[in-house]
């Protein structure tokens, strides 16, 4: 199958048009290579001209008027995860071209990842583009510290040049980029792309702030920069805005519901561990391990208890320590502690069934959910993927003494659930493959082809993005048996699909990834057989099966969300369990 792309969705022009409007009064460039035989970018415009520019698009867009050029030439786009921000940047060049005759652009991004979803992106979007704006000649491509060659290239074709480069590529003196080189006649590569003073691109720009990085970036001599995000850190010279409320009451993205594994009986999920227990002539206390929303997520820490005490406030309010979690005696001698609850913990003894219970049935509801999303939306021709977010790949694959690989418990846990779950005659239909062909891993790989884990931002990942990004159709194909992918840390920024409707996160101890980050592998609108976007908002539900609390899940995306973007994305998050079954009259859907 192949993706489509709609050319005229209003907030997309918007973004288009605001950047195309900071350079109103530019005359188109047509200049002639310079005695270096590179054709640049040239600007004509006054500082004072581009900040009157500035002033009308932030009038336009509602935005606050800035007094200034914040930091100078750089000017920030914020779009929402899953609203099109790459086919808005990849889209802007062409505009920029056409009006102003601007040739030169280098993306920079800040991981394998995300360089990889760039290419992916370029590659699906070209013939779209080709389309639109009259076959005008435009080559891309990633930076290949092997072939130095293409930066000469890169400065001296009369065509639209979009270089991608990871930021690492050449924020050190010693990267090969900024050496002197005999293919380019001892000049440093980087010089060419300096004199062709290009418009630098910045995808996410908050993972590149620091002192080094933001110097690396302006020792690019950009024109200007332009920086996209959903989370900027520095919104210099905001132009345009489309927040993360604002994409979810307009439709832009899906709708977001929590159906957690320990809503049914909270107490199954609270971690407790009696570490010790101190008796003094005044006083009894215990050290007990529990686990704590911390301002950087759910961390498990160590408190010490007396009578009385409430690991639910302790805890920062954990909702799975809400009841019964009072401690009503320490006993010194007997060497435990008793709560409120009646539970008795001994020293040395640890509670907690987030484990392979908890872990187990949290696949089950995934798989539950998958299905029943499947009988639903197989009919609108909308195929359904569901992801796993695990934290150790030797749950899902490992290997034998004779190196052949091994299933993990995750793998035998899907399949033993899978096929229960397709014994029952209400999924009979679905059966069209076997277990071990609906599922797979996303894994980087070792020098003898085993799998591990990694950071998600190595060398080592290169073919872990490769794949899943080469994939991303392939995925969507009805016919196409894999509809459950496990990933360790490869489905981060830079990598998400449409049809993602499920997302379960499986890890053993609390996930150290942003829930906004897990969520917007799933936030984009569905996509048909065809390639077109549903807007249906029936169809447009990510379901996290999450490993803790509705209310915990909420309030850490939440307090993310406040953070970020200075908003109340509350009322968006909904628990599943208040989803509810509505019967209209026959012959209406």
């Amino acid at each position: 199958m192949k993706l489509t792309f709609e050319p005229n969705l209003k907030y997309q022009r918007q973004a288009i048009d605001a950047v195309v409007g900071l350079f109103e009064g530019q005359l188109p460039d047509d200049a002639d290579p310079g005695f270096s035989g590179v054709i640049g970018n040239r600007l004509d415009l006054s500082d004072r001209r581009i900040l009157a520019n500035l002033r009308n698009v932030q009038a336009a867009n509602e935005l606050a008027l800035s007094k200034e050029l914040d930091g100078g030439m750089h000017f920030s786009v914020e779009m929402e995860t899953g609203t099109g921000k790459t086919y808005v940047y990849l889209r802007t060049i062409y505009e920029l071209n056409i009006k102003y005759g601007f040739k030169k652009f280098v993306i920079v991004v800040p991981s394998i990842p995300v360089r990889e979803g760039v290419l992916k992106n370029l590659q699906i979007t070209h013939c779209h583009f080709q389309t639109l704006y009259s076959n005008t000649p435009a080559r891309y491509y990633v930076y290949d510290r092997s072939k130095v060659s293409q930066i000469r290239g890169f400065a001296a074709s009369d065509n639209i040049e979009i270089l991608v480069i990871n930021i690492d590529s050449f924020a050190k003196d010693e990267n090969i980029i900024n050496r002197p080189n005999d293919k380019l006649n001892g000049r440093e590569p980087i010089k060419f792309i300096r004199e062709a003073n290009p418009i630098v691109i910045v995808d996410e720009p908050q993972n590149m702030e620091s002192e080094k990085r933001a110097k690396a970036i302006a020792n690019l001599n950009p024109l200007c920069t332009l920086r996209y995000s959903a989370t900027h850190r520095n919104r210099y010279n905001l132009i345009y805005s489309l927040d993360p409320v604002k994409a979810y009451d307009m439709g832009l993205v899906k709708q977001i519901e929590v159906d957690s594994v320990m809503e049914e009986n909270a107490l199954n999920g609270a971690y407790m561990a009696v570490e010790s227990i101190t008796a003094t002539k005044t006083r009894v206390t215990a050290k007990v391990t529990i686990d704590s929303n911390c301002p950087d997520g759910v961390k498990r820490k160590t408190v010490t208890v007396r009578s009385g005490d409430d690991l639910y406030r302790l805890s920062g309010q954990r909702e799975i320590y809400r009841d019964g979690c009072i401690v009503e005696e320490i006993d010194a001698a007997g060497g435990f502690i008793a709560l409120s609850n009646g539970q008795i913990l001994h020293t040395g003894e640890q509670k907690s069934d987030t484990s392979d219970e908890i872990m187990k049935f949290q696949i089950r509801r995934t798989v539950e959910e998958h299905l029943r999303k499947e009988l639903k939306l197989h009919k609108l021709g909308i195929k359904v993927l569901s992801l796993f977010f695990i934290d150790r790949v030797a749950n899902y694959r490992t290997y034998a003494g004779d190196g052949s690989a091994v299933k993990g418990k995750f793998a035998l846990w899907f399949e033993e659930i899978y096929n229960d779950l397709m014994s029952n005659p209400a999924y009979r239909q679905l059966d069209m493959y076997p277990a071990g062909k609906v599922h797979n891993g996303y894994f980087s790989q070792d020098k003898k082809g085993r799998v591990k884990d990694t950071s998600g931002d190595t060398q080592a990942d290169d073919t872990t993005y490769n794949l899943i990004m080469k994939d991303k159709e392939m995925l969507l194909d009805m016919n196409t048996p894999l509809r459950f992918i496990f990933s360790h840390t490869a489905l981060r920024e830079g990598w998400d699909n449409p049809n993602v409707f499920q997302i379960c996160t499986l890890n053993e101890t609390k996930s150290a990834m942003k829930k906004r980050q897990e969520i917007g592998r799933g936030l984009r609108l569905a996509v048909n057989k065809e390639g077109m976007r549903c807007y249906d908002r029936n169809v447009n539900r990510l379901t996290v099966i999450a490993n803790e609390s509705y209310s915990d899940f909420a309030r850490a995306l939440q307090t993310e969300l406040q953070e970020d973007c200075g908003i109340d994305f509350g009322k968006c998050i909904k628990p599943k369990r208040d989803r509810v079954p509505v019967t209209f009259r026959k012959g209406f859907e």
